[in-house]
């Protein structure tokens, strides 16, 4: 009678028993992510576990698990997010920064701040002193220019990273990196920074318009200086050749010397040929020369085929 009831509520008895066996596990291990940490307090001692997988442990009170997220967190800031920075000469700025951090040492993290809402309280205290701090050490125009070799915001986000190493490594914070992700300038002084801006544009406009007209001034002295060598060698030339026509001309005069009436009948020839080319009709008088020519013409007999 017994081993009936046994066989007939089996399928209870195995869900119990199964139940049992999830319940003990889910006291006495806990299970870790590639991604976390724990560190596990015994009587309130901490120990570290960073290994992933199934880990056993004892029950509370006897042992407690805290779990941390290892991979690295990028923090803003809350109070003083965006706030005005005075900088060493005197202006005002909005800045806001950034930081990315993780947890370095998970032991000194948990005996100091205990979770990440604490955590972040103090860094963001930190990020706002060394903010204020590092901006206070440049010039306004070493933050603020149209010209990328003035600017020293790395040198900035380098300084702020160094100091934040330095006050944070004995909460078990190890900061990975700094950055600027806000800058601008308060209203009261905007108009201020754009006048000031257009007046170093206008100055380097003025510089430019300046050497563009020195540049202008010398290549017109240089275009003037080269035309007046160029005329100059162009008489000269002209003068030579000249010259030269004028010997030449000497030369026929010996020759036309010898035979005056020849030389003024091959000088009326050539007036000739100038006054008649192409189709032109000419009203003139044949006594006047060179058209006497014609006349002497007409008065030379006409050969008689016949004879």
């Amino acid at each position: 009678m017994a081993t009936g009831n046994f066989f007939k509520h089996w399928p209870t008895m195995l869900l119990g028993l199964i139940v049992a066996v999830v319940l003990l596990t889910a006291v006495f291990s806990f299970q870790l992510n590639q991604t976390e940490v724990a560190v596990v307090t015994t009587f309130g001692r901490p120990a570290v576990v960073e290994a992933p997988g199934l880990h056993f442990r004892w029950p509370f009170p006897f042992q407690k698990v805290y779990r941390f997220d290892k991979r690295i967190r990028c923090f803003e800031g809350s109070s003083g997010k965006l706030e005005e920075t005075a900088t060493r000469d005197g202006h005002n700025i909005l800045a806001g920064i950034y930081v990315d951090y993780r947890i370095g040492n998970p032991e000194t993290f948990f005996k100091q701040l205990k979770d990440i809402p604490n955590a972040e309280e103090v860094l963001n205290n930190l990020m706002r002193s060394e903010k204020n701090s590092a901006f206070g050490l440049y010039n306004f125009n070493q933050i603020v220019n149209t010209d990328p070799a003035k600017l020293k915001l790395t040198e900035i986000q380098n300084h702020i990273k160094a100091n934040l190493i330095a006050q944070t490594g004995k909460f078990g914070i190890e900061i990975v990196g700094v950055g600027i992700n806000t800058l601008g300038v308060p209203k009261t002084i905007t108009e201020k920074v754009f006048d000031r801006m257009v007046a170093e544009r206008k100055q380097f406009a003025d510089k430019s318009i300046a050497e563009g007209k020195s540049k202008a001034r010398e290549i017109r002295i240089q275009a003037d200086r080269d035309r007046t060598i160029a005329i100059a060698e162009a008489e000269a030339a002209a003068q030579r050749i000249r010259a030269e026509g004028d010997a030449k001309a000497a030369e026929s005069y010996k020759t036309f010397s010898q035979d005056p009436e020849l030389a003024e009948f091959l000088r009326k020839l050539d007036a000739l040929r100038v006054i008649l080319q192409g189709r032109t009709t000419v009203v003139f008088d044949t006594n006047v020369p060179p058209f006497d020519l014609l006349n002497a013409a007409k008065k030379q007999p006409v050969l008689n085929s016949a004879k």
